[in-house]
């Protein structure tokens, strides 16, 4: 199977709330941590920049099987 490396940020601000961004999908593990060392520096990513995730993902498979509940907790 043919894997993808996917590259998020987070950055939680002072009052709790946060934003995710996704930056981008690579062919490989090295291309996705090539991408954050360059980022990593850049304006907004600096100021949380242990805020990277990388996850792998397979093609073609469903990665989220369990559903979701339609009532948003307040």
């Amino acid at each position: 199977m043919k894997n993808v490396y996917v590259v998020m940020h987070e950055h939680v601000y002072d009052d709790e709330d946060g934003d995710i961004k996704m930056v981008g999908i690579y062919s490989s593990e090295a291309k996705a941590k090539e991408a954050v060392e360059m980022l990593k520096e850049r304006p907004g990513f600096s100021a949380a920049p242990d805020g990277f995730l990388i996850d792998v993902y397979q093609l073609d498979e469903t990665h989220w099987l369990e559903g979701y509940s339609l009532h948003r907790s307040e």
